[in-house]
């Protein structure tokens, strides 16, 4: 993928290589490079982050899972990290779960397969976690747990042809990794019930039209648009973006006068802050405005 010009990276933030542990600060685990998982640091803090099994279309393997905690954990911790977009290698966007590990113990009970299950959702679902806030580029199947990882960012832009499908009951499982929490409040209750009671596929055309994406957009600018958004977010104030973000987690306050109090205590917090001051100072001299999350 060729990034465009204006977000290529100055030389000290070239992506990394596949296997690399994820930096700036200290390796993800000591000694133990990323699987499946690559991470690239563009310019304005915005990262890039990778899927990387596209022969088996991104799947949600134990290696891949490992990995993507510790990128998430680590970019959590980071304050330099103003953005985070994630995407799947190859043609598509996630598989979902890996179907030889989700079968790998037949005779496992149920206490055991909780065991197993509630780990692993919690391990993708982690970007929630994240405050900066998250981009899924949909550039191809999003299936299953897949698209809830999708449905789990904050923004979500998929190509015009992707395919996107929670499919659960047609494997004879029940939905899992927070579909019946996520559908019903991304795209309403009707079109949730019919996607997770039917496992009908949708173009990502029909998603923007039933509000599961933000955008469908044409697969060969997919990227490019995706990384523009992402790099208008990031040059934004960092403490008041990540405020909002706060405001809007789980679908925003319950009542206007709860949204009320929070602003009342959140705005002052940005009224005080050097970012502010730039940003007025930024428009009367109508120039771009120069953000340090200060």
């Amino acid at each position: 993928m060729t990034e465009p010009a204006d977000r290529v990276p100055p030389e000290q933030d070239q992506p990394f290589e596949p296997g690399q542990p994820f930096e700036p600060g200290r390796p993800l685990e000591q000694g133990q490079p990323l699987e499946q998982v690559r991470v690239d640091r563009l310019a304005d803090g915005v990262v890039l982050v990778t899927l990387d099994l596209a022969e088996r279309r991104n799947a949600m393997t134990a290696p891949m899972t490992r990995s993507w905690a510790r990128v998430m954990a680590d970019l959590k911790a980071d304050r330099s990290v103003r953005c985070v977009v994630v995407t799947g290698a190859g043609s598509a966007f996630c598989a979902g779960g890996d179907i030889d590990w989700l079968a790998s113990d037949p005779s496992a009970g149920v206490d055991a397969l909780r065991d197993r299950m509630l780990p692993f959702y919690r391990s993708w679902l982690s970007i929630r976690e994240l405050e900066v806030p998250t981009i899924a580029a949909v550039n191809g199947p999003a299936i299953g747990a897949g698209l809830c990882l999708a449905l789990a960012a904050d923004l979500r832009y998929a190509a015009e042809d992707a395919t996107l499908s929670v499919p659960f009951t047609a494997l004879g499982m029940h939905p899992g990794m927070a579909a019946t929490w996520l559908l019903p409040r991304i795209a309403g209750l009707g079109v949730a019930s019919e996607l997770l009671l039917t496992g009908r596929a949708v173009s990502g055309l029909e998603a923007e039209q039933l509000g599961l994406v933000n955008r469908a957009l044409p697969a060969v600018g997919l990227m490019t648009a995706v990384l523009d958004i992402a790099g208008a977010v990031a040059v934004k104030a960092p403490i008041a973006t990540r405020l909002t973000k706060v405001a809007l987690a789980a679908g925003g306050h319950a009542t206007i006068d709860a949204a009320l109090q929070w602003e009342a205590l959140a705005q002052p917090i940005t009224l005080a802050t050097r970012d502010l001051r730039e940003g007025l100072a930024a428009r009367r001299e109508k120039r771009a405005p120069r953000f340090t999350g200060h």
